[in-house]
């Protein structure tokens, strides 16, 4: 099972990484709509998976049952919410590079809120990464004269997410699904609301389109000397990170094996 843990990581990776042609497929859908179908429909297939395996079911009783743990993944669903929510958003109106940068943002934002809230200790390289993607972000202030709010939201929220979820001691399918049903009802009302004041999906999909609701190439956004700069120290930033995390790996390793 460890052996395929990298195949794991590079499919969820390509899987996101197709994501936006799929949200670009829904662009003519109220992005709060497809982030409403999004919590509904991820309820019901997490809550099929534990259907299927029952002794799962007392996990979610017992996350339930306990205050702090329900209230961590409350918490975590409302962040996630907010991660879905802009990043839907993004890609159907023009923001898909700020999107994509979010996400090699987010490794860097981890650890920054890990040595706050867990007080882990950074290596120096781990520093220096820290370092060159704030300076990505004041050169992009300054060419701009904005700050890049949407990979902020879309990286920073997902940063919370995992410092929320790294809390918790329910697995991923019990916890997932107390989030998505925890924020279900909100999802519903909102869902029929825009129904029936016509600004729903009905009109607006027709046939296989339903189904949809269960980058630059291809859309034409325009990518600035601002991007490439900001995209290289952010990059730069990440390619440090994975250098001071594959060190790390390789100094434990060496302290573990047996002396001879």
């Amino acid at each position: 099972m460890k052996n395929k843990g990298p195949l794991y990581v590079l499919t969820c990776y390509v899987i996101w990484g197709l994501l936006p042609i799929f949200w670009k497929l829904l662009a003519q859908v109220d992005s709060l709509y497809v982030l409403a179908s999004r919590i509904v429909w991820s309820m019901v297939l997490t809550g099929g998976i534990l259907l299927l395996r029952r002794d799962r079911l007392a996990g979610v009783r017992a996350a339930f049952q306990d205050r702090r743990e329900w209230g961590l993944l409350a918490a975590a669903g409302c962040v996630v919410c907010v991660n879905w929510g802009v990043y839907i958003w993004a890609v159907a109106n023009g923001h898909m590079i700020d999107s994509s940068l979010a996400y090699y943002m987010n490794p860097i934002l981890a650890i920054l809120l890990g040595t706050v809230l867990f007080r882990e200790r950074l290596t120096k390289l781990q520093w220096l990464a820290v370092a060159v993607t704030f300076a990505g972000l004041v050169i992009t202030v300054i060419r701009y004269r904005q700050i890049p709010w949407i990979a902020l939201v879309i990286g920073g929220s997902f940063a919370v997410y995992g410092a929320l979820k790294k809390q918790v001691r329910s697995d991923a399918a019990v916890s997932t699904f107390v989030e998505t049903l925890t924020l279900a009802p909100f999802a519903l009302v909102l869902i029929f609301w825009m129904e029936a004041h016509g600004t729903g999906a009905a009109g607006v999909l027709s046939g296989w389109q339903w189904l949809l609701l269960l980058s630059v190439a291809l859309y034409g956004e325009a990518f600035t000397a601002t991007h490439a700069i900001l995209f290289g120290f952010v990059w730069t930033g990440l390619i440090l990170y994975l250098i001071s995390g594959t060190r790390e790996s390789r100094r434990h390793r060496e302290e573990e094996k047996p002396c001879v």
